[in-house]
């Protein structure tokens, strides 16, 4: 009888194990949004320099959940937004605000699409501590460092043509700040 139970808690056990995938059970929809790559991706930029800062190049790609069954129109996502957020790598704890900047386009099921100078850094958080106090008298005041090291954190926003919403996880790069 023992053995019986046994064997059974164990057959119930392997079923809820093997029904489970992986992230793909945990958003809403039956795509998933993905940055795949980055291109011209600036290291250093200048607390002085431009108040606007882009990577030249970024790739998203619209898969499918599930990669066997078939795709529709309704599964296109419609892009509306993303945003860059910024933690310290350094010792210091002041960041610059987050960059929330609308995107529009269509990535269609299974495809993807090439986005082109993708703001990072824009007039605000330039002109926004610590960046700013760094430009003005070339080092970070919170710090003491003549330089500000950025974990940059991108995530992008749509809905597919079905109503539901996507999110991407966050790509991370990192950048330096100098005056």
């Amino acid at each position: 009888m023992r053995k019986a139970t046994t064997f059974c808690l164990t057959l119930v056990l392997l079923a809820a194990l093997t029904g489970c995938r992986e992230r793909t059970d945990r958003r809403e929809g039956t795509v998933i949004l993905s940055i795949s790559s980055f291109d011209g991706l600036p290291a250093r930029v200048s607390a002085s320099g431009s108040s606007l800062v882009q990577v030249d190049q970024l790739i998203l790609r619209n898969i499918a959940k599930d990669p066997s069954g078939t795709t529709s129109d309704l599964q296109s996502i419609e892009l509306r937004s993303y945003e860059v957020r910024f933690v310290r790598r350094d010792t210091g704890t002041r960041v610059p605000p987050p960059v929330v900047q609308g995107w529009f386009g269509l990535i269609s099921a299974g495809s993807t699409s090439t986005l082109n100078n993708v703001a990072i850094l824009t007039a605000d958080q330039m002109l926004s501590q610590p960046i700013l106090g760094l430009g003005r008298n070339g080092v970070d005041a919170e710090t003491g460092s003549a330089v500000i090291v950025l974990d940059c954190y991108i995530r992008f926003f749509g809905r597919t043509l079905s109503g539901d919403d996507i999110t991407s996880d966050p790509a991370r790069f990192t950048i330096e700040v100098v005056p």
